[in-house]
């Protein structure tokens, strides 16, 4: 059994964000992709332009994005652009919408309901990724971290609906028609796709777990947090470190964590990393590396 390394801070500012990429000990190269959530409008728990820049700015990196799915302000490109300016993003960066020209398929070995997976065509501009995640819950996948920030993140907007259902369907009608559970196990397929694609050493993982609401930076009006931030969790393995910053909130002394749990618990969360592991893409076990004594 393989064990990964998982780096953790409790502070969350500009610098420590810096000094957990930099902890990982990898340099991306060529043209850097920075994949984060923009954010619903309407919404405010998307990670802060002032918390990011410094790092994507220390990769001369570019803030990647896809279309949505489901109505909203972010489901064309038009409104979503309209977004990336009003949370700030453009000002910090370059920014990217990844399937504004459309998407490509990438394949999915070894899949149980995923045989290929549609992703941002621009995609293919990018030679390394920073997979640059918002920890927090999520109203179908219990909770979003690098895992699915990878997958639905990436895809394209009737990749999102692919995955969403499980492989049934690119139709917008058929979005959330799949069982819970090969919605779950299909996200870990995606994710599979994007890191053979990429090349497992071009990708690293950062979740800043703050603003913990229970629902995801895609709900326009999310519930209030009830705990207090955890801090800023980065590895390598994506599979550990979802795996670790699960474990941080269950292991948080706030009793604020009581909602955060119960949503993970009740879409059964935790079976996205359980597949992620299964099918290869990192370890469950992991060692918890604290930056500051």
């Amino acid at each position: 059994m393989g064990k990964s390394k998982v780096y953790y801070t409790k502070k969350i500012t500009s610098e420590s964000l810096v000094r957990a990429y930099d902890a990982m000990n990898i340099a991306l190269t060529g043209k850097v992709a920075v994949k984060i959530s923009s954010g619903e409008p309407g919404g405010h728990n998307f990670l802060n332009p002032n918390l990011i820049k410094d790092l994507i700015n220390k990769l001369t990196g570019t803030i990647v994005e896809c279309n949505t799915a489901y109505p909203g302000r972010r489901n064309t490109t038009e409104e979503h652009w309209k977004t990336f300016e009003e949370h700030g993003f453009k000002a910090i960066s370059s920014c990217d919408i990844m399937d504004e020209e459309g998407d490509m398929p990438l394949i999915v070995t070894n899949g149980k309901h995923l045989k290929e997976n549609y992703v941002g065509l621009h995609l293919k501009n990018y030679n390394s990724m920073l997979m640059l995640s918002h920890f927090k819950g999520h109203a179908m996948g219990g909770f979003g971290g690098a895992l699915k920030n990878m997958s639905i993140g990436v895809a394209s907007s009737r990749g999102k609906t692919w995955i969403h259902n499980a492989a049934k369907s690119t139709s917008f009608n058929d979005v959330f028609t799949a069982e819970h559970d090969f919605f779950l196990e299909s996200m870990a397929e995606a994710d599979k796709s994007i890191m053979d694609y990429m090349g497992r050493k071009n990708i690293v993982y950062i979740n800043v777990a703050n603003n913990l609401s229970v629902d995801c930076d895609c709900d326009a009006n999310p519930d209030d947090p009830e705990m207090a931030d955890i801090g800023i969790f980065a590895s390598t393995d994506p599979v550990a470190l979802d795996q670790a910053t699960v474990d941080a909130v269950y292991n948080s002394p706030d009793a604020g964590k009581k909602a955060l749990i119960e949503r993970m618990k009740s879409r059964n969360g935790i079976h996205t990393v359980e597949t992620a592991a299964a099918l290869g893409l990192g370890f469950r076990e992991y060692e918890l590396i604290p930056l500051e004594q």
